[in-house]
C-alpha cells in the first residue's frame, strides 16, 4: 500500500490538528500513514487528545518549534530525513509553515516522489514587518518550486497565495476545504446551554457574546473588547462577553477591559455579575457555543477559522471581520454579519444589531448547519485528499 509521511508543526488547538488527524485516521487502511509533530509552545493548549482519541501515536520532534532557531531547525531537518530514510514514504504531506519548510526540504533532498503542502493560514500579512514578510515570501516561492502540489483551504486563500502574494502557481494549487466532525454541535443543545449558563451564573434573558481562540495579536481581541464596551453602553438589557481561550495577550486584554470600566472575571479571580468573563481554554467547545447567543471574531488574518464553522454547526449567528478565507466559511448576510478589518464602528454596529434584535438572530439560526454539514464534514475532506493522492500516484507512476 502507498505510504504517507504526514508532518504538522505542533499539536496545539486549532484546525491543522483536526485536519492531520482525520486524514491519518480515515485514509487507513488504503494508505499507511506516519504522523510526525513538533512541540507546542508553553502558552498554547495541547490538542494531543484529538489524535489520542483517534488511536494515533505521533512521532515527536522536540526541536521542531514555532520560533526560528538555526540549531533546532537543523536538528529537526536531519531527524525528518532519517524518518524518511527508514519509513520510505511515497508521499510527504506537510501542514503549516515550519513543518512545510523542514518537511519539504527533507523530502526533496531524499527524492520522495510526491511532496504536498497544505496552507492552513499564511504569515504574509499582520504577523511580521515588511522586510521579514518579504523574506518568507522568497522562501515559500522556492518551497513551492519543489512541491508537487500546494493545497489551499479556500478559494480566497488560493487567490491570495497565487495572485496577491505570488508564492505558488495557480496550476499547481488545488482547493480542499478543511473537514470536521460537526454532528456533536447538534446534540443536547438545551442541556448544554443550561449547564454552561449555570456554571457562570448567567440568567436566561442575558445576551451572551462569545469569542473563541488564542488571545494573541493576530486575533485582535482589542477590537472585540472596545466594540463590546460600545455595545454594552448602548444596550438597555443585560449583556455579557466571554473570551474563551488563552495566550500571550490575555493580561493586556484584562487590563484594557478594566481601563474601560468593565468588571472582569477570570479563572483565578471570579466575581459576580461581570461584564466580561475570561474562561481560559474549554475543551468541550460545544458547551460555550450552546450557552452563548452570538459568536464573534475580530481577526486581522485567518485561513479557515474553525470556531466559525463550529458556530454555524451550533446554529449561532456570527459577527466577524472580513479577512482571509472567512467569507468562504460563512454565508455573508445570512449566517454572519461582516465588517472590514479594523473597523471598530462597523463591527460594533453589527454586534449591536444582533444583540438588540432577536428576530434577526432567530432568522440567522439554523441557516449555518446545512451549509457547513455539506461543505466541512471530515468525510468530504478525506475523499478529496484520497482522490488527489491517487491522481498523483498515477501521474508519478508510483503505483
Amino acid at each position: 500500500m502507498p505510504k504517507v509521511l504526514r508532518i504538522i508543526n505542533r499539536l496545539n488547538l486549532g484546525g491543522p490538528t483536526y485536519n492531520a488527524a482525520y486524514l491519518s485516521r480515515y485514509l487507513a487502511p488504503e494508505f499507511e500513514t506516519l504522523l510526525v509533530a513538533g512541540i507546542k509552545e508553553d502558552s498554547e493548549e495541547s490538542s494531543e487528545f484529538i489524535v489520542t482519541e483517534m488511536g494515533l501515536t505521533p512521532v515527536y520532534i522536540p526541536e521542531m518549534r514555532r520560533d526560528i532557531s538555526f540549531q533546532n531547525d537543523r536538528i529537526a531537518y536531519q531527524k525528518i530525513k532519517q524518518i524518511i530514510k527508514e519509513f520510505k514514504p511515497d508521499i510527504v504531506h506537510t501542514h503549516a509553515a515550519k513543518a512545510g519548510t523542514l518537511g519539504r526540504l527533507a523530502a526533496a533532498h531524499s527524492n520522495v516522489p510526491i511532496i504536498l503542502h497544505t496552507f492552513h493560514g499564511h504569515i504574509f500579512h499582520s504577523y511580521f514587518n515588511p522586510v521579514k514578510t518579504q523574506v518568507f515570501k522568497y522562501i515559500e516561492r522556492y518551497l513551492s518550486s519543489i512541491s508537487t502540489r500546494i493545497i489551499a483551504i479556500s478559494d480566497i486563500q488560493k487567490d491570495e497565495l497565487c495572485q496577491q502574494h505570488k508564492v505558488c502557481k495557480a496550476a499547481q494549487t488545488v482547493v480542499i476545504p478543511l473537514g470536521f466532525d460537526l454532528q456533536r454541535f447538534q446534540k443536547n443543545q438545551e442541556l448544554l446551554r443550561e449547564d454552561f449558563r449555570n456554571e457562570y451564573h448567567i440568567e436566561a434573558s442575558t445576551i451572551a457574546v462569545c469569542i473563541i481562540g488564542r488571545i494573541v495579536h493576530v486575533k485582535n481581541h482589542e477590537l472585540f473588547i472596545r466594540a463590546f464596551d460600545d455595545v454594552r453602553k448602548r444596550y438597555a438589557g443585560k449583556i455579557v462577553g466571554f473570551l474563551v481561550g488563552d495566550g500571550d495577550n490575555r493580561k493586556a486584554m484584562e487590563e484594557l477591559a478594566q481601563s474601560l470600566g468593565m468588571v472582569i472575571s477570570t479563572p483565578e479571580h471570579k466575581v459576580e455579575n461581570p461584564d466580561l468573563i475570561f474562561t481560559s481554554w474549554i475543551f468541550d467547545v460545544e458547551r460555550p457555543l450552546a450557552g452563548c447567543d452570538i459568536v464573534a471574531m475580530t481577526s486581522l488574518n485567518e485561513g479557515t477559522p474553525v470556531s466559525l464553522i463550529e458556530a454555524q454547526a451550533a446554529n449561532k449567528p456570527i459577527v466577524t471581520t472580513e479577512v482571509g478565507g472567512i467569507s468562504n466559511v460563512v454565508i455573508p448576510g445570512i449566517t454572519a454579519l461582516l465588517s472590514p478589518s479594523g473597523d471598530q464602528k462597523g463591527f460594533a454596529d453589527n454586534l449591536f444589531l444582533l444583540v438588540k434584535d432577536s428576530s434577526i438572530r432567530e432568522a440567522m439560526q439554523g441557516k449555518g448547519w446545512p451549509f457547513v454539514k455539506s461543505k466541512f464534514h471530515y468525510e468530504r475532506l478525506v475523499e478529496d485528499v484520497r482522490l488527489l493522492y491517487h491522481q498523483l500516484l498515477r501521474e508519478k507512476k508510483v503505483y
